[in-house]
């Protein structure tokens, strides 16, 4: 793994302490969208130097962004420069690589002190308003800006894993709840609860009309849904899924349902199987971190969590002390005195849901 570089972050640090009076910094704005990029250029007093450069998101447009911050500060004799952008989506990650590949400092400001400033500074409340860029430069100006963590290589593939598995639950868990109030809930409504034992999702793969079912021998329907001997409880429930299937009140069932679901029911096993090779992906990455066999050892710790809490966390060592780390998780620090029930902030984040 490579070391972390606490630089960036010592010169953050500073400019927050002292970006209000400093007089050779120029603040660059930046309104972010997926084409094409809006910039304001000027000073922490106040003065504007430039209230509209329109750029490409290319490198010919990151370039251009440049070559005026280089005029700029030359005519009016400033040192440094920072850029402050508010996230939007993924489209700003290429400018903010860019930016920080070249060692210029780059902030972040949130969405919502963006929105309650803008109305601060004029009453207005549009979200398309054209001003974002000065905006989001003022905010910069009153130090009221986030660090632009770029962290190591390890460490984003670590995220960008866990993204993926995060999208991949939740499309299986969108195609089973399809499957459960869609088709079983309109066709065979006496099947639901057993769809969550092992023969469940063949049912609905191959047999989910009812009166199939019920014209079919029980040894045929075992044959049919199962491929392996489950024993006794398995014989069990498939002794009662045909007795109930000859009186279901299910709707009629055309050739079209169960087309729909055979698509299903294998969209949810192909799901289930890209979700086993991006784990086993993750436990890969993982075992690179030396702190990965230490949170593995916590109790209630296993895999997914650990890999949650390390890509939360990122390099341990940008954290002064442990207060940085609970508000990271989302804690309530000033929760004690007032209201000593409070445990998690009003916006906990993912990470601080799978500590507490």
């Amino acid at each position: 793994m490579e070391r972390y570089d606490d630089s960036r972050l010592s010169e953050f640090r500073q400019l927050r302490q002292g970006i209000r009076q400093s007089k050779e910094h120029m603040v660059v704005g930046i309104d972010i969208a997926k084409d094409r990029h809006r910039a304001f250029f000027g000073t922490p007093t106040g003065r504007t130097l430039l209230r509209k450069v329109v750029f490409e998101n290319t490198k010919e447009g990151f370039e251009k962004l440049l070559f005026h911050t280089d005029i700029l500060m030359r005519q009016h004799a400033l040192r440094k420069v920072v850029f402050g952008m508010e996230p939007t989506a993924d489209y700003h990650k290429p400018l903010g690589e860019y930016l920080t590949g070249m060692d210029h400092m780059v902030v972040l400001v949130a969405g919502g002190a963006v929105r309650r400033n803008r109305e601060l500074i004029d009453g207005r409340w549009d979200k398309n308003d054209t001003k974002d860029a000065a905006n989001i430069a003022d905010l910069v100006c009153q130090g009221k800006c986030l660090f632009y963590d770029h962290p190591s290589p390890e460490i984003r593939e670590l995220r960008m894993l866990l993204s993926l598995k995060r999208r991949l639950k939740k499309e299986e868990h969108s195609l089973t709840v399809r499957i459960r109030n869609h088709l079983i809930a309109q066709y065979f409504p006496e099947l639901d609860p057993y769809y969550t034992c092992g023969e469940g999702p063949a049912v609905v793969r191959w047999c989910i009309d009812p009166k199939e079912v019920s014209t079919l021998s029980l040894q045929e329907f075992s044959r049919m849904v199962s491929s392996r001997n489950g024993g006794e409880k398995q014989g069990r429930r498939l002794r009662e899924i045909h007795a109930v299937a000859a009186s279901s009140i299910g709707c009629r069932v055309t050739p079209s349902v169960s087309y729909e679901a055979g698509l299903l029911v294998d969209a949810v096993r192909k799901t289930k199987e890209m979700v086993r090779q991006t784990d086993a992906r993750i436990a890969s990455v993982c075992s690179s971190f030396p702190g990965y066999p230490c949170l593995m050892s916590i109790p209630g710790f296993g895999p997914d969590i650990s890999a949650k809490v390390l890509g939360a966390l990122g390099d341990p060592r940008r954290f002064d002390n442990h207060r940085q780390v609970l508000k990271l998780a989302g804690l309530d620090l000033s929760g004690d005195s007032v209201t000593p029930h409070t445990i998690l902030s009003n916006t906990p984040s993912f990470f601080s849901r799978s500590l507490v």
